[in-house]
């Protein structure tokens, strides 16, 4: 198998079964001329967040990293009318290309993006009563996914999904001695997560056109 196999078997599904609008398509264009990192989500990968949300009947959700707001507006189409997506973003750069793009796919009615670092921003939208959150996607640097898990529990409720991205690394995540900080970030999440007894986890690895990764899904229990 290689990575020109996984990029075609993308093309193919995704053709018959995603099926990106301009909107979608101008939000990766307008990324990539913007010079952003190319780490959003796949076109599949965003259908199966939709997916996700519309199956839980999701009517608030809560988005650990924007960049330039792809994974936003698959999940924001899935809300019903009155829902609303909470997304959270570092960089003002970032944020100003979401919000454009955003508006371009139609849903800025339905998403707020809270400008400024996660862990600042976390605790004001406890203290202001956002939550709990119906899904929550962690999608940010992976340094700091276990305080960002352990902030998603606090918003969270029993029946709530947790959707971590990029926690396989290329399998990377094999190795306890890594000096690399987003490495060492995701085993302590998921070592935390083994030992929470209020969510129940997998992982589902991941072969596309982004290469090999993969999502971790938590249910909260409790």
């Amino acid at each position: 198998m290689t990575q020109e196999i996984w990029e075609s078997v993308d093309e193919y599904f995704g053709e018959l079964l995603v099926r990106e609008d301009e909107a979608l398509k101008l939000a990766v264009v307008s990324s990539t001329a913007a010079n952003l990192p190319p780490i959003q989500v796949s076109a599949a990968q965003g259908k199966f967040l939709h997916l996700l949300a519309r199956i839980i009947g999701a009517r608030k959700i809560l988005e650990i990293g924007t960049l330039g707001g792809y994974s936003t507006i698959w999940l924001a189409r899935a809300l019903p009318d009155g829902g609303k997506i909470v997304t959270l973003e570092v960089s003002q750069k970032h944020a100003d290309l979401a919000l454009k793009n955003l508006a371009q796919a139609g849903v800025n009615g339905k998403a707020e993006l809270r400008l400024g670092k996660a862990l600042d921003t976390l605790p004001k939208l406890s203290a202001e009563g956002r939550g709990p959150f119906d899904l929550i996607f962690i999608d940010a640097n992976k340094s700091n996914m276990p305080e960002y898990f352990e902030w998603a529990l606090h918003l969270s409720r029993p029946g709530s999904v947790i959707v971590a991205d990029n926690v396989v690394r290329k399998g990377a995540i094999l190795d306890a001695n890594s000096d690399d900080a987003d490495i060492q970030g995701v085993r302590r999440f998921v070592e935390m997560a083994a030992r929470e007894k209020r969510v129940s986890s997998t992982v589902l690895q991941t072969v596309n056109a982004k290469g090999y990764d993969g999502f971790a899904v938590l249910l909260v229990l409790s």
